[in-house]
Formats: C-alpha cells, structure tokens, sequence
C-alpha cells in the first residue's frame, strides 16, 4: 500500500467519524454534514481512481 493511498484512507475514516459524530449532536446542522459527506465522497473516488491505475498498470506489467 503506497503512503498516499493509506493517507487517503486514514483521511475517509476521520470524515467518517466526523459524520457520524455530527449526526448525533443535539442540534444537527445540516450543511456541516453535507459538507462532511463531500469531502468524504471525494476521497472515495480518489481511492477509486488510484485503485484502478494501479490494476491497469499491474495487468499491463504482467502482460494481461
């Protein structure tokens, strides 16, 4: 696992947790929490983006 992608993902589980911390606050404030599950749907899609670069280069080193 490259430092990049273990960073990304240590980042998912701070938002996660961030999310769900203020989703059971007393007084929810609804753009705090979209912008949470932004910022979280960001770094999946990175992740996504450098997981299907690594198989494509993986698949072209190994010739298949």
């Amino acid at each position: 696992m490259s430092n990049l992608t273990f960073r990304l993902l240590e980042r998912h589980q701070k938002l996660d947790a961030a999310l769900r911390l203020a989703q059971t606050r007393r007084w929810v404030d609804p753009f705090e929490i979209a912008r949470l599950k932004k910022l979280k749907l960001m770094v999946k899609d990175r992740l996504s983006r450098l997981a299907r670069r690594s198989r494509a280069k993986s698949s072209l080193s190994t010739g298949g």
